[in-house]
Protein backbone atom coordinates (compact mmCIF):
# COMPACT_ATOMS: atom_id res chain seq x y z
CA UNK A 1 0.00 0.00 0.00
CA UNK A 2 1.34 3.49 -0.87
CA UNK A 3 2.11 5.82 2.05
CA UNK A 4 -0.26 8.52 0.73
CA UNK A 5 -3.12 5.99 0.58
CA UNK A 6 -2.47 5.03 4.20
CA UNK A 7 -2.64 8.69 5.27
CA UNK A 8 -5.93 9.18 3.44
CA UNK A 9 -7.47 6.09 5.09
CA UNK A 10 -6.51 7.18 8.58
CA UNK A 11 -7.75 10.73 7.93
CA UNK A 12 -11.21 9.37 7.15
CA UNK A 13 -11.57 8.12 10.74
CA UNK A 14 -13.30 10.26 13.37
CA UNK A 15 -12.71 11.36 16.88
CA UNK A 16 -9.74 12.28 19.02
CA UNK A 17 -8.01 8.87 18.75
CA UNK A 18 -8.34 8.78 14.96
CA UNK A 19 -6.82 12.24 14.68
CA UNK A 20 -3.99 11.23 17.01
CA UNK A 21 -3.34 8.13 14.89
CA UNK A 22 -3.46 10.25 11.76
CA UNK A 23 -0.78 12.73 12.86
CA UNK A 24 1.42 9.95 14.27
CA UNK A 25 1.26 8.24 10.89
CA UNK A 26 2.17 11.48 9.11
CA UNK A 27 5.21 11.98 11.35
CA UNK A 28 6.42 8.41 10.77
CA UNK A 29 5.85 8.74 7.03
CA UNK A 30 7.80 11.99 6.76
CA UNK A 31 10.63 10.62 8.89
CA UNK A 32 11.03 7.67 6.54
CA UNK A 33 11.32 9.77 3.41
CA UNK A 34 14.81 10.26 1.94
CA UNK A 35 16.58 13.42 3.11
CA UNK A 36 17.36 16.22 0.62
CA UNK A 37 19.94 15.15 -1.94
CA UNK A 38 18.65 11.59 -2.27
CA UNK A 39 17.14 11.25 -5.71
CA UNK A 40 16.60 9.05 -8.70
CA UNK A 41 19.81 8.67 -10.71
CA UNK A 42 20.53 11.45 -13.16
CA UNK A 43 20.21 10.05 -16.70
CA UNK A 44 23.63 8.90 -17.87
CA UNK A 45 25.04 10.02 -21.16
CA UNK A 46 28.24 9.54 -23.11
CA UNK A 47 29.70 12.42 -21.11
CA UNK A 48 29.57 10.66 -17.72
CA UNK A 49 32.51 9.24 -15.79
CA UNK A 50 31.76 6.02 -13.92
CA UNK A 51 33.69 4.76 -10.87
CA UNK A 52 32.91 1.39 -9.30
CA UNK A 53 34.20 0.67 -5.78
CA UNK A 54 34.36 -3.12 -5.78
CA UNK A 55 34.08 -4.90 -2.44
CA UNK A 56 37.25 -6.95 -2.07
CA UNK A 57 36.93 -7.30 1.69
CA UNK A 58 39.45 -4.75 2.91
CA UNK A 59 41.70 -4.65 -0.14
CA UNK A 60 41.26 -2.27 -3.04
CA UNK A 61 39.83 -2.53 -6.52
CA UNK A 62 38.39 0.59 -8.13
CA UNK A 63 37.20 0.64 -11.73
CA UNK A 64 37.16 3.91 -13.69
CA UNK A 65 35.38 4.08 -17.05
CA UNK A 66 35.85 7.39 -18.86
CA UNK A 67 33.27 9.10 -21.07
CA UNK A 68 35.26 7.85 -24.07
CA UNK A 69 34.85 4.26 -22.90
CA UNK A 70 38.44 3.72 -21.72
CA UNK A 71 38.90 1.74 -18.54
CA UNK A 72 41.36 1.93 -15.65
CA UNK A 73 41.35 -0.55 -12.79
CA UNK A 74 43.22 0.52 -9.68
CA UNK A 75 44.39 -2.65 -7.92
CA UNK A 76 43.00 -6.15 -8.12
CA UNK A 77 42.18 -7.25 -4.57
CA UNK A 78 43.27 -10.49 -2.94
CA UNK A 79 44.20 -13.82 -4.56
CA UNK A 80 42.51 -17.15 -3.86
CA UNK A 81 39.08 -17.29 -2.12
CA UNK A 82 37.96 -19.31 -5.16
CA UNK A 83 38.53 -16.28 -7.38
CA UNK A 84 36.09 -14.14 -5.38
CA UNK A 85 37.72 -10.77 -6.11
CA UNK A 86 38.32 -11.45 -9.80
CA UNK A 87 34.66 -12.47 -10.10
CA UNK A 88 33.50 -9.28 -8.41
CA UNK A 89 35.68 -7.16 -10.66
CA UNK A 90 34.25 -8.97 -13.67
CA UNK A 91 30.73 -8.24 -12.40
CA UNK A 92 31.58 -4.53 -12.23
CA UNK A 93 33.08 -4.65 -15.72
CA UNK A 94 29.87 -6.21 -17.02
CA UNK A 95 27.80 -3.47 -15.39
CA UNK A 96 30.09 -0.89 -16.98
CA UNK A 97 29.78 -2.54 -20.39
CA UNK A 98 33.49 -3.23 -20.91
CA UNK A 99 35.08 -6.43 -22.20
CA UNK A 100 38.74 -5.55 -21.70
CA UNK A 101 40.80 -3.40 -19.35
CA UNK A 102 42.81 -0.68 -21.05
CA UNK A 103 44.95 -0.10 -17.95
CA UNK A 104 45.51 -1.95 -14.69
CA UNK A 105 47.35 0.21 -12.16
CA UNK A 106 48.96 -1.48 -9.16
CA UNK A 107 49.50 1.03 -6.38
CA UNK A 108 51.94 -1.30 -4.57
CA UNK A 109 52.64 -5.00 -4.11
CA UNK A 110 50.84 -5.86 -0.89
CA UNK A 111 48.65 -8.91 -1.29
CA UNK A 112 45.35 -7.05 -0.80
CA UNK A 113 46.12 -4.69 -3.68
CA UNK A 114 48.09 -6.66 -6.27
CA UNK A 115 47.51 -10.27 -5.26
CA UNK A 116 44.53 -10.81 -7.54
CA UNK A 117 46.03 -9.76 -10.86
CA UNK A 118 46.88 -13.30 -12.04
CA UNK A 119 43.34 -14.56 -11.47
CA UNK A 120 41.90 -11.45 -13.10
CA UNK A 121 44.13 -11.74 -16.18
CA UNK A 122 42.73 -15.24 -16.74
CA UNK A 123 39.24 -13.76 -17.13
CA UNK A 124 39.64 -10.51 -19.07
CA UNK A 125 42.17 -9.07 -21.56
CA UNK A 126 44.51 -6.43 -20.13
CA UNK A 127 46.21 -4.06 -22.54
CA UNK A 128 48.62 -2.24 -20.21
CA UNK A 129 49.89 -2.31 -16.63
CA UNK A 130 51.29 0.59 -14.62
CA UNK A 131 53.23 0.28 -11.36
CA UNK A 132 55.87 2.05 -9.26
CA UNK A 133 58.78 -0.26 -10.16
CA UNK A 134 60.69 -2.77 -8.02
CA UNK A 135 59.22 -4.34 -4.89
CA UNK A 136 60.81 -2.52 -1.95
CA UNK A 137 59.74 -5.02 0.71
CA UNK A 138 61.48 -8.27 -0.31
CA UNK A 139 61.83 -9.43 3.30
CA UNK A 140 58.04 -9.83 3.57
CA UNK A 141 57.31 -13.28 2.17
CA UNK A 142 53.73 -12.61 1.07
CA UNK A 143 54.66 -9.36 -0.67
CA UNK A 144 57.65 -10.93 -2.42
CA UNK A 145 55.40 -13.77 -3.62
CA UNK A 146 52.99 -11.24 -5.15
CA UNK A 147 55.94 -9.53 -6.87
CA UNK A 148 57.30 -12.82 -8.24
CA UNK A 149 53.87 -13.86 -9.54
CA UNK A 150 53.49 -10.46 -11.19
CA UNK A 151 56.87 -10.85 -12.92
CA UNK A 152 55.83 -14.28 -14.23
CA UNK A 153 52.58 -12.80 -15.54
CA UNK A 154 54.44 -9.98 -17.29
CA UNK A 155 56.72 -12.49 -18.96
CA UNK A 156 53.82 -14.70 -20.01
CA UNK A 157 51.37 -12.06 -21.25
CA UNK A 158 53.85 -9.49 -22.62
CA UNK A 159 51.74 -6.60 -21.34
CA UNK A 160 52.89 -3.12 -22.16
CA UNK A 161 54.29 -1.87 -18.86
CA UNK A 162 54.83 1.69 -17.62
CA UNK A 163 56.69 2.60 -14.44
CA UNK A 164 55.05 5.88 -13.43
CA UNK A 165 56.87 8.85 -11.90
CA UNK A 166 55.47 11.81 -9.96
CA UNK A 167 54.32 14.61 -12.24
CA UNK A 168 53.54 12.32 -15.17
CA UNK A 169 50.12 11.67 -16.68
CA UNK A 170 48.50 8.29 -17.31
CA UNK A 171 47.73 7.19 -20.90
CA UNK A 172 43.98 7.42 -20.40
CA UNK A 173 41.60 9.32 -22.69
CA UNK A 174 38.59 11.20 -21.44
CA UNK A 175 39.94 12.31 -18.05
CA UNK A 176 42.98 14.27 -16.88
CA UNK A 177 45.45 12.53 -14.57
CA UNK A 178 48.50 13.50 -12.57
CA UNK A 179 50.76 11.07 -10.71
CA UNK A 180 51.24 12.46 -7.19
CA UNK A 181 53.38 9.76 -5.57
CA UNK A 182 55.38 6.75 -6.73
CA UNK A 183 58.11 4.57 -5.21
CA UNK A 184 58.46 6.95 -2.26
CA UNK A 185 58.88 10.08 -4.40
CA UNK A 186 56.33 12.91 -4.48
CA UNK A 187 55.51 15.80 -6.78
CA UNK A 188 58.01 18.60 -6.19
CA UNK A 189 55.96 21.59 -7.24
CA UNK A 190 52.44 22.58 -6.19
CA UNK A 191 49.63 21.96 -8.64
CA UNK A 192 47.83 25.02 -10.00
CA UNK A 193 45.04 24.48 -7.44
CA UNK A 194 47.55 24.25 -4.57
CA UNK A 195 50.40 26.38 -3.18
CA UNK A 196 48.52 27.61 -0.07
CA UNK A 197 50.33 27.76 3.26
CA UNK A 198 49.00 25.18 5.71
CA UNK A 199 48.87 26.59 9.25
CA UNK A 200 47.99 23.15 10.65
CA UNK A 201 51.57 22.03 9.96
CA UNK A 202 52.88 24.10 12.88
CA UNK A 203 50.99 22.09 15.45
CA UNK A 204 50.83 18.72 13.72
CA UNK A 205 52.56 15.70 15.21
CA UNK A 206 55.59 14.20 13.52
CA UNK A 207 55.22 10.77 11.94
CA UNK A 208 57.93 8.09 11.71
CA UNK A 209 59.27 7.17 8.31
CA UNK A 210 57.49 4.17 6.83
CA UNK A 211 59.75 1.67 5.04
CA UNK A 212 57.10 -0.69 3.72
CA UNK A 213 55.48 -0.87 0.30
CA UNK A 214 52.71 1.39 1.62
CA UNK A 215 54.99 4.41 1.43
CA UNK A 216 55.84 3.46 -2.17
CA UNK A 217 52.19 3.68 -3.24
CA UNK A 218 51.45 5.00 -6.70
CA UNK A 219 48.93 7.79 -6.09
CA UNK A 220 46.96 9.70 -8.73
CA UNK A 221 44.85 12.85 -8.88
CA UNK A 222 42.01 12.64 -11.40
CA UNK A 223 40.43 15.78 -12.84
CA UNK A 224 37.17 15.60 -14.78
CA UNK A 225 35.86 19.02 -15.67
CA UNK A 226 35.45 20.79 -12.33
CA UNK A 227 35.69 17.57 -10.31
CA UNK A 228 38.87 16.46 -8.53
CA UNK A 229 39.31 12.89 -7.23
CA UNK A 230 42.30 11.71 -5.18
CA UNK A 231 43.52 8.12 -4.73
CA UNK A 232 46.87 7.66 -2.96
CA UNK A 233 46.67 3.92 -2.38
CA UNK A 234 48.08 3.11 1.06
CA UNK A 235 50.32 6.18 1.30
CA UNK A 236 51.33 6.73 4.92
CA UNK A 237 51.15 9.86 7.07
CA UNK A 238 54.85 10.68 6.81
CA UNK A 239 54.45 11.08 3.02
CA UNK A 240 51.07 12.79 3.33
CA UNK A 241 52.60 15.54 5.42
CA UNK A 242 55.22 16.26 2.77
CA UNK A 243 52.41 16.84 0.28
CA UNK A 244 50.76 19.50 2.40
CA UNK A 245 53.53 20.97 4.59
CA UNK A 246 54.65 23.69 4.75
CA UNK A 247 52.39 24.39 1.77
CA UNK A 248 49.46 22.46 0.36
CA UNK A 249 50.64 21.17 -3.03
CA UNK A 250 47.33 19.52 -3.89
CA UNK A 251 44.58 22.03 -3.21
CA UNK A 252 41.00 21.10 -2.34
CA UNK A 253 39.58 17.71 -3.34
CA UNK A 254 35.98 16.81 -4.17
CA UNK A 255 36.11 13.01 -3.77
CA UNK A 256 38.74 11.43 -1.56
CA UNK A 257 39.33 7.68 -1.75
CA UNK A 258 40.36 7.20 1.85
CA UNK A 259 43.98 6.08 2.02
CA UNK A 260 44.97 2.68 3.41
CA UNK A 261 41.35 1.60 4.00
CA UNK A 262 41.18 4.06 6.89
CA UNK A 263 43.97 2.55 9.00
CA UNK A 264 45.67 4.61 11.69
CA UNK A 265 49.01 4.98 9.87
CA UNK A 266 47.41 7.16 7.18
CA UNK A 267 44.93 10.07 7.01
CA UNK A 268 46.70 12.57 9.24
CA UNK A 269 44.49 15.47 10.43
CA UNK A 270 46.71 18.16 8.88
CA UNK A 271 46.51 16.36 5.53
CA UNK A 272 42.72 16.11 5.70
CA UNK A 273 42.41 19.76 6.70
CA UNK A 274 44.48 20.72 3.68
CA UNK A 275 42.68 18.71 0.99
CA UNK A 276 39.26 19.29 2.63
CA UNK A 277 37.26 16.69 0.66
CA UNK A 278 33.52 17.10 0.13
CA UNK A 279 32.89 13.35 -0.04
CA UNK A 280 35.02 10.45 1.20
CA UNK A 281 34.79 6.81 0.08
CA UNK A 282 36.52 4.20 2.25
CA UNK A 283 37.25 0.75 0.80
CA UNK A 284 37.51 -0.98 4.15
CA UNK A 285 36.50 -4.46 5.26
CA UNK A 286 34.57 -5.48 8.35
CA UNK A 287 37.78 -6.40 10.16
CA UNK A 288 40.29 -4.34 8.16
CA UNK A 289 40.51 -0.57 8.13
CA UNK A 290 38.15 1.98 9.58
CA UNK A 291 40.32 2.80 12.61
CA UNK A 292 38.63 5.36 14.89
CA UNK A 293 41.53 7.86 14.71
CA UNK A 294 41.57 7.78 10.92
CA UNK A 295 37.77 7.89 10.73
CA UNK A 296 37.72 10.95 13.01
CA UNK A 297 40.30 12.77 10.89
CA UNK A 298 38.24 12.27 7.75
CA UNK A 299 34.91 12.97 9.43
CA UNK A 300 36.08 16.22 10.99
CA UNK A 301 37.71 17.67 7.86
CA UNK A 302 36.36 21.13 7.19
CA UNK A 303 34.23 20.63 4.05
CA UNK A 304 33.10 17.03 4.43
CA UNK A 305 29.47 16.48 3.48
CA UNK A 306 29.28 12.67 3.53
CA UNK A 307 31.44 9.67 4.41
CA UNK A 308 30.72 6.48 2.41
CA UNK A 309 32.04 3.05 3.43
CA UNK A 310 32.20 -0.30 1.69
CA UNK A 311 31.75 -2.04 5.06
CA UNK A 312 30.60 -1.43 8.56
CA UNK A 313 33.83 -1.37 10.58
CA UNK A 314 33.88 -3.71 13.56
CA UNK A 315 36.71 -1.70 15.08
CA UNK A 316 34.84 1.56 14.64
CA UNK A 317 31.72 0.48 16.48
CA UNK A 318 28.64 2.64 16.79
CA UNK A 319 30.60 5.87 17.29
CA UNK A 320 32.90 5.53 14.28
CA UNK A 321 30.78 4.35 11.38
CA UNK A 322 28.65 6.24 8.91
CA UNK A 323 24.87 5.99 9.03
CA UNK A 324 23.49 2.82 7.43
CA UNK A 325 22.43 4.44 4.11
CA UNK A 326 26.10 5.32 3.48
CA UNK A 327 27.44 1.79 4.02
CA UNK A 328 27.39 -0.79 1.21
CA UNK A 329 27.80 -3.84 3.46
CA UNK A 330 26.39 -3.88 6.96
CA UNK A 331 27.53 -6.26 9.70
CA UNK A 332 26.76 -9.88 8.93
CA UNK A 333 27.35 -12.33 6.07
CA UNK A 334 29.51 -11.34 3.10
CA UNK A 335 27.24 -9.89 0.40
CA UNK A 336 29.72 -8.11 -1.89
CA UNK A 337 27.74 -4.89 -2.41
CA UNK A 338 29.47 -2.07 -4.25
CA UNK A 339 29.37 1.73 -4.40
CA UNK A 340 29.31 3.64 -7.67
CA UNK A 341 30.12 7.26 -8.47
CA UNK A 342 28.77 8.81 -11.65
CA UNK A 343 30.15 12.25 -12.50
CA UNK A 344 29.64 14.90 -15.17
CA UNK A 345 31.99 17.58 -16.50
CA UNK A 346 29.90 20.36 -14.96
CA UNK A 347 31.00 19.16 -11.51
CA UNK A 348 27.78 17.38 -10.58
CA UNK A 349 28.18 13.83 -9.29
CA UNK A 350 26.21 11.19 -7.46
CA UNK A 351 26.88 8.12 -5.35
CA UNK A 352 24.84 4.92 -5.70
CA UNK A 353 24.67 2.25 -2.99
CA UNK A 354 23.95 -1.17 -4.50
CA UNK A 355 22.64 -2.47 -1.17
CA UNK A 356 19.97 0.18 -0.68
CA UNK A 357 19.46 0.93 -4.40
CA UNK A 358 19.50 4.61 -3.42
CA UNK A 359 21.42 7.43 -5.07
CA UNK A 360 22.56 10.68 -3.52
CA UNK A 361 23.31 13.61 -5.78
CA UNK A 362 25.86 16.38 -5.21
CA UNK A 363 25.85 19.67 -7.06
CA UNK A 364 29.13 21.19 -8.15
CA UNK A 365 31.07 23.11 -5.52
CA UNK A 366 30.83 26.89 -5.69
Amino acid sequence: MQKTERIQQIAQGSGRFARRRFWSSVIVTLASLPSPGWAAPKPESGKALQIYFVDVEGGQSTLFVTPLGESLLIDTGWPDSNGRDADRIMAAAKLAGIKELDVVLLTHYHIDHAGGITQLAAQIPIRMVIDHGQNREPQAAATEKVWEDYQKLLEKEKFKRIIAKPGESLPLKGIETKVISSDGALIENPLSEGSEDNPACKTSKQYPTDHTENARSLGVLFSFGDLRILDLGDLTSDREMKLVCPENKLGKIDIYIVSHHGTSSSNSPAFLDAIAPRVAVMDNGAAKGGAPSSWDAVKSSTRLEDFWQLHYSDEGGAAHNAADPFIANLAGPDTGNYLKVTAWPDGDFEVFNSRTKQTKRYARAH
